[in-house]
């Protein structure tokens, strides 16, 4: 019994020496998001130690840019679902500089019955101007603002639209709206849905004055590349 103790914490030291080494941005939180230990490629991302990170809420370092996905994640831990969850988030990192990237939770434990804690990685996907301006947005000159798909999808997000709705009508996979509306999020630099729709009528991808919302680039039939 002994010997196994013994083992067991060798190889605890083991992995948080790994832990530790990892260049990737992780941490372990509780169910409720607050950091029980994180690494220091993470704590870098945020301006300070590892130790100075415990009890931080994850969500209040890094910005959800959809509520509804952290709503969803939520729901999904209370039924003791395993999966693993995705949320976009933006963050000012040190020195200063904006980004925006993708946190993945997955939970752990020892038993299914135990309350998991979450193993959260960040991915960084890229950085955000300091202050881009409220007209300011990331396309390139002589691109169309938006895709012929992607403004079908923000006509429809405009009319109240969930997005397992936009999925149904535009024959997406609710992956697939999400990616769309990541683009534009990241593209805009929108701090949420709210906003994009209201970039989207500011950039002229959606007609002003028009119930119900309708987009001012012609769509395609079928199924949205």
């Amino acid at each position: 019994m002994e010997a196994d103790r013994l083992e067991a914490v060798v190889w605890r030291n083991r992995a948080l020496l790994l832990f530790d080494r990892v260049t990737v941005p992780v941490a372990v939180c509780d169910v409720y998001g607050a950091v029980l230990l994180a690494n220091p490629a993470m704590a870098t991302e945020c301006g300070t130690t590892p130790g100075r990170l415990r009890g931080h809420n994850v969500l209040d370092l890094f910005r959800p840019l959809e509520t509804t996905q952290v709503e969803r994640i939520a729901e999904a831990l209370r039924l003791r679902h395993r999966s693993r969850y995705q949320v976009s988030v933006a963050w000012q990192a040190s020195g200063g500089v904006r980004r925006y990237g993708e946190l993945t939770a997955d939970p752990v434990s020892d038993t299914v019955e135990e309350t998991p804690a979450l193993l959260v990685m960040l991915r960084v996907l890229g950085e955000r101007d300091t202050d881009p301006g409220p007209d300011r947005d990331r396309t390139a000159p002589g691109e169309p603002p938006a895709t012929p798909a992607q403004a079908r999808v923000l006509a429809l997000l405009a009319a109240g639209a969930t997005t397992a709705q936009v999925a149904r009508e535009t024959g997406l996979t609710t992956d697939g709206v999400t990616y769309h509306l990541r683009r534009l999020t990241a593209r805009w630099n929108a701090a949420n849905r709210t906003e994009l729709v209201a970039r989207a009528y500011a950039l002229g991808v959606l007609t002003p004055g028009v119930w119900p919302p309708v987009a001012a680039v012609p769509t395609v039939s079928g199924p949205p590349e």
